[in-house]
């Protein structure tokens, strides 16, 4: 398999494309590439061509393109995330493991007990995790993360397709029956736990309640469980 680069312009019909700035300059002082190497370009958007090294400048790449092809390999379902983010760290981790698996997009939430809300410019890294995510898993299709909001105001948006929330005593639902939904909503709370009113809101609003077993996970886990029991 050949090393794969993000090229949010990528044109779909070839031709000559220079690498943008961040990785170029990641093929270059990294990956040690040549001129005459063999890539593979993707848009983020399904589409990827591809192409050879013509040309190498300091933090510069010029490719020659062949025409692009959309390749789907998304699954069935699409899964969106609502989830009070952990700690940073963990947050990258999580966003990896997320675009990996094939969730469609993660909105972070706030709710009453969260810790802090996330800057913009982490928000940005997070983004740039799933980028590299999808390199490294062939994936052509970005997760898109959305910009903070709370709890209550996500519940209380409008949102396609059926909608559960993690909560280990409001289950009412099982994940398993909802493996052949065409689109699904989850929400995932912090680390202190969802408040009775969130609870109380999330039902209000159509929110199904799914207990993810016997034990505790941390946020990070519990959203992968979530995710692979969907997409796979």
């Amino acid at each position: 398999m050949t090393r794969r680069y993000f090229v949010p312009d990528l044109p779909r019909n070839g031709g000559l494309v220079p690498l943008p700035s961040e990785e170029a300059q990641h093929a270059i002082r990294v990956m040690r590439i040549r001129v005459d190497d063999p890539m593979t370009l993707f848009d983020g958007c399904g589409y990827e061509a591809e192409a050879t090294v013509i040309s190498l400048g300091r933090n510069k790449c010029q490719c020659q393109a062949e025409v692009a092809s959309a390749i789907n390999r998304e699954p069935a379902c699409k899964v969106h995330m609502a989830i009070a983010l952990p700690k940073p760290d963990r947050a990258k981790e999580l966003v990896e493991r997320l675009t990996e698996l094939g969730v469609a997009s993660l909105t972070p939430i706030l709710g009453k007990r969260s810790q802090r809300p996330p800057k913009d410019t982490f928000l940005e890294k997070l983004r740039r995790a799933s980028v590299e995510a999808c390199k490294q898993s062939g994936r052509n299709q970005l997760m898109e993360i959305h910009d903070t909001v709370s709890a209550i105001d996500y519940f209380e948006s409008t949102i396609e397709g059926p909608r559960l929330i993690a909560h280990p005593t409001q289950s009412t639902a099982s994940l398993d029956s909802f493996r052949n939904a065409p689109v699904l909503t989850t929400a995932i709370g912090p680390e202190g736990g969802w408040t009775d009113e969130e609870i109380e809101i999330a039902t209000r609003h159509g929110f199904l309640g799914v207990d993810l077993g016997s034990r505790i996970y941390r946020i990070e886990t519990a959203a992968v469980v979530v995710a692979a029991v969907l997409v796979t």
